[in-house]
């Protein structure tokens, strides 16, 4: 009948209102095709009834069959364009939700509704700002047919537009310049696309940044997803949106879900790199850092860097550099997510200014020095590493190391800026161990800054704990110092420093734990030395009388450590220079380490047994030893208790020892001997001592 029914259209709607909302499935479906029958054959009458049909509609939009889902959007799009166009705000909130519907069928429905709507709905013009959002929506569905219908009618919308605005374009038409940035793989949206989102995106931007941050996961990713399309259309008119936008990526950087974040941090803020003028981003994301730097805020500079052109961010790097080398932003926080988000930050300038870097090479450094300092995992150390050798590579570097040797002096004068002031828990000790023992041979080439560093902070009334954390830091270096502090072989012209200023003041006593941790770090720091032989005898003769008796005194320690270092380095002091002891020493010295022969540990008894050893040959030509007769006889007695150790090392050690002191008085052994053979448990080396003896006295004859 088509128009004629005119005259029932309201008994029409009535029924219409009843059956669309119908208990049974094919009941709602028929209603459906019947409302946009009606509206197709009446327009210019059922626009005037169009908005009862409207409540009936949005209750049955979200019935549990996808069919009747879709017909009902089918209805809604005909049942507004040929009616009352006020209604779009009605349902728009409706169709939104079914954006997010598991049906592809249904999103296809949305898809193609909204697309009329735009190109054919008579107040298209005042509701461009609400519609577009929910085509460019279904630019990220899943599935490729809803894709490719939201782009094939967002092409014939822009194209539409460009003809009816063409006055308004001409300029724009003629003389547009295509940027000579661009993302890859990317194709630049028409004119006209571009321009209804620039010009609608001051009243989109704020919505979508609110569902950014929703409390509905799904909602956060299509609202990212969407953010980022937009972004792409709006180009350069960015700039004027930049700190709303700044402030939704900081939040939504630090989403729980990653769609989010890799959709906001990764993609979107690469756009604001690629559009918006450098001097306007970094300006306003480094002014975030003067406050509290977040781990949001760096992970957009990363990405507004990687989104920039070489040749655009180059005038900016030192400023980017000194930003991020400030204590304020790579010394906040020890919190490893922070750490790993500003590691990220500076591959992605190394990456994309390569050669450019070398002007902020030095700043870069103290970055990863900073990051490797922290107590983390491997993995980022790992990656840190791998950081140095790209930046040495950029450089044309062969290796990291030459980075070291590049910047050494620079770094150890950073360092060492505050070290009067020093305290456990200043991170430069950290940075100092990094700088120390990551840069291998390269430490040797800053010896007068870094042994000026320890000779400070390393007195008696500084910090204890972190005494002890330098000391550990030299005692690693010297352990290897052929490959570290001496490297260049200048170590030896600071040995009285490092003997006189730092390792006697720490090895005399005081009371406590970490006094004690102390004194054990600065003894087997002085063992390091000797035992490379980096101690020559000439300089063991030049310092032994000022540490001697703090050696001697080290040996009665509770640390195990601490007493066996001790007992190797009064044996080495015995062998270079013992024939110069006088009485008083030669006594102070075995009487020590005769007590150690009854230590709990295995390994100091035996350094104690070699120490002793030494001590006799220095006897043997010595002017004192008819003045230590008494003591040799004492030691005599003593060491034949001590052949019935249990340890059998340690008895044959002690028989060598007995051995070494026979040749002093013999007569005097043998007789102690003799006395004491019946007792012991094992008089086997007794007599083994008695025919050493007769030998020595056979070969003497």
């Amino acid at each position: 009948c088509g128009a004629c029914v005119a005259p029932y259209l309201t008994d029409v709607i009535r029924i219409l209102q009843a059956t669309l909302l119908d208990h049974y499935a094919e009941v709602r479906r028929e209603s459906c095709r019947c409302a946009v029958a009606c509206a197709q054959a009446m327009p210019e009458h059922f626009h005037m009834q169009s908005e009862s049909l409207i409540k009936p509609l949005m209750q049955t939009i979200s019935h549990q069959h996808y069919r009747v889902r879709v017909d009902v959007i089918q209805a809604t799009g005909a049942v507004i364009q040929f009616g009352n166009g006020k209604s779009v705000d009605d349902v728009l909130s409706h169709l939104a939700q079914r954006l997010f519907d598991e049906i592809p069928k249904v999103r296809h429905a949305v898809t193609s509704v909204i697309g009329e709507w735009l190109l054919h709905l008579r107040d298209r013009y005042s509701y461009f700002h609400k519609l577009i959002p929910l085509l460019l929506g279904s630019f990220t569905d899943e599935i490729p047919e809803n894709m490719k219908l939201a782009r094939t009618y967002w092409e014939k919308i822009g194209l539409q537009w460009e003809k009816e605005n063409e006055e308004d374009l001409k300029d724009k038409m003629d003389f547009s310049v295509s940027p000579s940035h661009y993302p890859k793989g990317v194709t630049r949206p028409g004119l006209g696309c571009r321009e209804l989102v620039s010009r609608n995106l001051s009243k989109i931007l704020p919505g979508l940044c609110h569902d950014i941050t929703d409390w509905v996961e799904s909602t956060r990713i299509k609202a990212s997803q969407l953010l980022y399309t937009l972004l792409l259309h709006a180009e350069d008119h960015i700039t004027q949106h930049m700190e709303l936008l700044l402030r939704t990526l900081y939040q939504a950087c630090l989403d729980e879900e990653s769609d989010v974040v890799k959709n906001v941090s990764l993609i979107s803020a690469e756009l604001i790199g690629t559009f918006v003028s450098p001097e306007v981003s970094l300006r306003l994301i480094t002014s975030a850092f003067g406050k509290t730097p977040k781990p949001s805020c760096v992970m957009v500079l990363t990405a507004v860097i990687r989104g920039s052109p070489k040749e655009i961010l180059q005038p900016h790097l030192t400023n980017l550099g000194n930003t991020l080398s400030q204590a304020g932003v790579c010394q906040r926080s020890e919190e490893v997510f922070y750490m790993e988000q500003l590691l990220y930050c500076v591959q992605a300038l190394i990456e994309v200014c390569q050669e450019d870097c070398k002007e902020i090479s030095f700043q870069l450094m103290k970055v990863l020095v900073t990051i490797m300092a922290i107590p983390c995992s491997e993995h980022l150390k790992e990656k840190v590493g791998e950081t140095m050798s790209s930046l040495a590579e950029v450089q044309r570097l062969d290796s990291f190391l030459y980075l070291y040797k590049q910047h050494i002096i620079q770094l150890m004068e950073w360092v060492s800026v505050s070290c009067d002031c020093w305290t456990c828990y200043s991170p430069e000790i950290l940075q100092l161990d990094v700088i120390a023992t990551h840069s291998g041979p390269v430490i040797g080439e800053a010896l007068n800054n870094f042994i000026l560093i320890l000779k400070t902070c390393l007195q008696p009334n500084k910090d204890p704990q972190m005494r002890l954390k330098l000391f550990t830091i030299l005692s690693q270096l010297l352990q290897k110092a052929s490959e570290t502090v001496n490297s260049q072989g200048l170590f030896p012209s600071y040995l009285e420093t490092v003997i006189k200023d730092i390792l006697a003041p720490n090895l005399q006593w005081h009371a406590g734990r970490t006094a004690a941790a102390i004194r054990t770090t600065a003894v087997s720091c002085l063992w390091a030395l000797i035992h490379c032989e980096m101690l020559s005898p000439k300089e063991i003769l030049t310092v032994k009388d000022g540490l001697m008796p703090q050696i001697i005194a080290a040996m009665d320690e509770d640390s195990k450590i601490t007493r066996l270092m001790a007992c190797r380095i009064v044996g080495v002091f015995l062998k270079v220079c013992g024939r110069q002891f006088d009485e008083d020493k030669f006594t102070t010295t075995y009487t020590e380490v005769l007590k150690r022969l009854d230590d709990a540990s295995c390994d100091v008894r035996l350094a104690a047994a070699h120490t002793l050893t030494n001590w006799f040959k220095c006897l043997e030509d010595s002017d004192v030893k008819s003045a230590m007769e008494s003591h040799i006889e004492f030691l005599y007695q003593e060491l034949l208790i001590h052949l019935d150790d249990p340890d059998q090392n340690i008895q044959n050690a002690v028989l060598e020892v007995l051995k070494e002191g026979s040749v002093l008085y013999p007569e005097l052994l043998v007789k102690e001997i003799e006395g004491v053979v019946h007792k012991h448990q094992t008089p086997v080396y007794c007599n083994q001592l008695l025919h050493h003896i007769q030998s020595a006295k056979e070969s003497a004859l």
